[in-house]
């Protein structure tokens, strides 16, 4: 084999390195010259040609054997889908973007769509250095030296754009960051894209998803960076493969027949066509089943509901040569006769064992459906399957395919495409449950759980299924243990015990003793609590240097709300039988005083755990409020109901009464909790909490605690944010020296107080009819980063930040204008709920948005972004790093995060030249560097 050395440049050249390909150990780069100076026989050919129309996986000879025929005119040009235009498009549309930018390929199972995917890759090897990802893209430091490595490789002007394809579903934006980093650390000042990542995502519940969003994304205008490929062709398509049939029948004759791939693609892929190819299946007795017969089962449940899974062909000839009237020197073929032209055998890389697997996803479905009809149950095929090909020394890819067999929850199905909800098991388990009976899915869990007895994700599902279906609460505890016991350290694995009690005291009946109604409370807590602990050391072990090649984890919550949860059911199971109970739990009454009317001296041993309740119930809402109010998940969005359930919680236990406290001061913070606004994440959530007579309140009520002798900081805090709260409902709020008092107040430096450090600096920030720069600005930007660090960096880790205001027109307080306004302004919606993805950016390109916004001048100079007043430079963080790879005069839109300044959706100032001389446009620029440009009106909306 030629060395695959020749690489694509910007300049449209290529370029020879010497060697390059010993770099990679992730990536699978298709060279400029791939094959070209390979010598091709024709058997090999053949061979190659004939296991892809059978159904194989494409192989990047395949593309290349094609190009052949069509040059010399033996065969026709390699059928494009639909969507390979679109797709070649968005692609050459990516080289305008900087840094990194993604387009997708959404398919469904078995349509083509790696096929197209892979296509397009070669299509394109010439134009962009082309890659696979072979590896995990959790290892993004990893993924990312390598990309950056093929991206770099030869002189500097001839670097050129990365074009990666990702061949499963995952979230890019950690690999991104990776890649930037990576640029950063390299000190690599581009003019070009670093890389195009091309998704290709098998998935229904995505394609339902995003044809949903489709028509309002169109409204919007904005510009899709996806293409969708179903199983259904079109009438080109259709026409174009009955020719590419003619053509096959004259090649390859009968062997076309078993040509079940490209027969299922040509016939669009009919069920009758397929029932036609399975109708051996239809001769299967249940009894007395040869070896081959339940191999073939065997392929068939796997590939019917793990999308590219496989068996090893050794462990396919071991499990056959158990059958004493067969050969042991016959081949796969020979051996799984009359099967053979359903089942593939194939190698696309000699470093590996060959593979097996049926010929197509919608063959292996069939045969499964016509083996479960002749009685051949899918529980019975999956216990056989784990029992005779899950020994000790089982493969890593077997074991993978049966994790995801067992355990692996798909997206609900249920037609409401914004429900990010998974199913409570998976679909085989599902199916099992449907079809057969729900013991036989717990027989085959408990089958999966004692066969891996070190694993832990098994007997976690049996118990998830014991409490969930068969409301076997004390079985589901065993195995909720015996998980526990396997991985004693893993926080989700923790969380099914605390699920198991919370379930059992949710289903108890309503007139259950309240004893028993604490007693499985307890439990049920002390398991929440116990995951939290884990949760946390997981945590902080997830930043220490020996993690960092790998994506960080959120913080897991589950045990917080875990914890919540419980207490909701507990208060209403305990009212319910008793109004006084509302007073314990709120603390308004001690429990020893209402002891005797309560009926039952043994709930004494309960007073500890009643007396922490409300206190800890506070503490988690508030939490919670922290948590989501400053930062979102990057990996998928926020449940919506996780802050409704935790207020709901929250307003139960501090209670619905006129406080009864001496103090004034209680009295007036018991009225905030009871609006949710104790602490500045409550006050920064108003616009979503309420209307505008209760964020006067809110007002009047920190007013009066900053007023108070020895107030602590953060009333002012509060007090001054629920002013540019109220600005934002456009009510006129009265102008203050807000600046000077908050100075006064300012906490010690050992104190954290981030809000006061973020509140400082919107206060101080120069307005755009300012003339002076205050001369502690940069120090200021210091001084909230260091106080986000101390108290929520670890927190907040591997989360990303929301913004909470942003730079608009107006004057005074009113020219912080708050996210929530702007989400309504794009979205023209109250009431939807606030998890825009700010990340994207997308939200700036609508103009409405931008009406309500300031643009600020700045520079990007070696991957950092500078705000510039009045020929001062104001370094601030970039809301995509991307944006920064390329030096220049730039403008933005400028937020604050928790943690300081971020610019949002920068731009480069366009040039136009003059001669020999390049200037800045004044159409592009109309203000000068030393100011702030208007673009903004208003601020939205009244929202009351």
């Amino acid at each position: 084999m030629a060395r695959r050395t020749r690489l694509s440049t910007s300049a449209g050249k290529n370029i020879y390195l010497k060697e390059i390909g010993d770099y990679f150990t992730v990536l699978d780069v298709v060279y400029a010259n791939h094959f070209e100076e390979d010598s091709i026989d024709q058997e090999t050919a053949e061979q190659t040609e004939e296991k892809f129309l059978r159904g194989a996986p494409p192989d990047w000879l395949n593309f290349h054997i094609s190009e052949l025929a069509e040059s010399n005119g033996t065969g026709s040009p390699f059928i494009k889908r639909d969507g390979y235009n679109t797709l070649v498009q968005q692609i050459h549309k990516r080289r305008n973007y900087p840094g990194t930018s993604t387009v997708k390929l959404l398919h469904q199972q078995g349509c083509g769509g790696t096929t197209l995917a892979m296509q397009v890759l070669w299509d394109m090897r010439k134009t962009f250095r082309c890659a696979v990802l072979t590896g995990s893209p959790l290892e993004s430091k990893k993924v990312a030296k390598e990309v950056v490595y093929l991206f770099t490789g030869g002189p500097m002007y001839d670097y050129n754009t990365v074009l990666l394809l990702i061949n499963e579903e995952f979230i890019l934006e950690h690999l991104q960051d990776s890649i930037m980093a990576e640029i950063e650390e390299q000190e690599i000042d581009v003019d070009v894209p670093v890389v195009i990542l091309f998704s290709c995502v098998r998935s229904d519940h995505a394609i339902l998803k995003t044809e949903h969003y489709r028509e309002k994304e169109g409204l919007k205008g904005r510009d899709a960076n996806y293409v969708i490929l179903k199983r259904t062709l079109s009438e080109t398509e259709q026409k174009e493969l009955d020719t590419k049939k003619e053509e096959l029948n004259r090649m390859y004759g009968a062997k076309v027949s078993q040509f079940h791939g490209f027969n299922i693609l040509q016939t669009n892929f009919s069920l009758d066509y397929i029932q036609e190819a399975c109708a051996v299946f239809n001769t299967v007795e249940r009894k007395k089943k040869p070896l081959k017969t339940q191999l073939a089962s065997f392929l068939s449940l796997l590939n019917a509901y793990v999308p590219g899974s496989y068996l090893l062909e050794s462990e396919c000839l071991d499990f056959l040569t158990h059958d004493d009237s067969l050969q042991d020197d016959l081949s796969l073929v020979t051996l799984m006769q009359p099967f053979s032209h359903l089942i593939l055998s194939f190698q696309h890389d000699r470093r590996c064992e060959r593979k097996v697997r049926m010929a197509h996803p919608m063959i292996a479905k069939c045969c499964t459906e016509l083996l479960a009809n002749a009685g051949v149950a899918r529980s019975d095929t999956a216990r056989n399957l784990l029992v005779h090909f899950c020994t000790d020394d089982v493969s890593p890819s077997l074991l993978g395919f049966i994790k995801d067999l067992l355990t692996k929850r798909e997206n609900k199905k249920d037609g409401r495409v914004e429900d990010l909800d998974l199913e409570k098991f998976s679909t085989l388990i599902l199916h099992i449950s449907e079809l057969e009976d729900k013991t036989q899915s717990a027989s085959v869990l408990k089958v999966a759980s004692n066969k891996f007895d070190k694993n832990s994700l098994f007997p976690q599902a049996l118990a998830r299924f014991c409490y969930g279906e068969l409301k076997d609460y004390k079985e589901a505890e065993i195995w909720a243990k015996r998980a526990t016991e396997r991985d004693p350290k893993k926080s989700f694995i923790a969380d099914t015990l605390g699920q198991v009690h919370k379930n059992h005291l949710r289903n108890k009946e309503l007139s259950v003793e309240p004893r028993e109604v604490l007693r499985l409370a307890q439990k049920a807590i002390e398991a929440f609590e116990h995951e939290e602990e884990l949760a946390e050391e997981e945590h902080r072990k997830s930043m220490t240097e020996d993690e960092k090649s790998k994506v960080l984890w959120g913080l897991n919550t589950r045990g917080h709300f875990g914890f919540l949860q419980v207490c909701n059911i507990l208060f209403d199971r305990l009212v319910i039988q008793n109004e006084t109970w509302k007073g314990v739990l709120t603390k308004n009454v001690s429990m020893g005083s209402v002891l005797k009317s309560l009926e039952d001296n043994k709930l004494f041993r309960f007073s500890d755990l009643i007396e922490n309740l409300r206190d800890k119930v506070e503490e988690k809402f508030e939490f919670f409020d922290t948590f989501l109010t400053y930062s979102q998940s990057v990996l998928k969005k926020d449940k919506a109901y996780v802050s409704k359930e935790a207020a709901q919680c929250y307003k139960k236990y501090v209670g619905d009464l006129a406080p009864e406290h001496n103090d004034r001061l209680q009295r007036t913070l018991q009225k905030l909790k009871q609006k949710l606004a104790v602490n500045s994440a409550g006050v920064l959530s108003c616009l979503d909490r309420t209307c505008t007579a209760d964020t006067e309140r809110i007002i009047e009520w920190w007013e009066e605690i900053s007023q108070s002798n020895d107030f602590p900081t953060n009333a002012l805090v509060n007090f001054i944010l629920a002013k540019i709260m109220l600005s934002n409902k456009n009510k006129t709020t009265s102008s203050s020296d807000y600046k000077n008092a908050l100075k006064q107040r300012k906490p010690s430096s050992s104190a954290t107080q981030a809000e006061y450090h973020i509140l400082s600096l919107l206060l101080i920030w120069p307005a755009e009819d300012e003339d002076k720069l205050v001369s502690d600005l940069n120090q200021s930007i210091k001084h909230a980063s260091r106080a986000y660090e101390r108290e929520y960096k670890t927190m907040f880790q591997s989360r990303y930040l929301r913004p909470l205001f942003f730079l608009g027109p107006g004057k005074s307080l009113k020219r912080f204008v708050h996210r929530r306004v702007l989400e309504i302004v794009w979205t023209k919606d109250v009431l939807q709920e606030s998890n825009t993805n700010w990340r994207s950016e997308n939200i700036f390109r609508d103009p409405t948005v931008e009406e309500c916004l300031l643009k600020v001048e700045g520079v990007v100079r070696k991957h950092r972004v500078y705000a510039t007043f009045r020929g001062t430079e104001v370094e601030v963080e970039a809301n995509r790093r991307d944006s920064l790879c390329r030096s220049g005069q730039v403008f933005f839109y400028l937020g604050f995060t928790i943690k300081g300044p971020v610019a949002f959706s920068i731009q480069r100032k366009l040039l136009v030249t003059e001669g020999d001389q390049k200037i800045e446009n004044p159409d592009n620029a109309q203000a000068s560097s030393s100011r702030m440009t208007e673009t903004g009106k208003s601020q939205g909306a009244e929202m009351a």
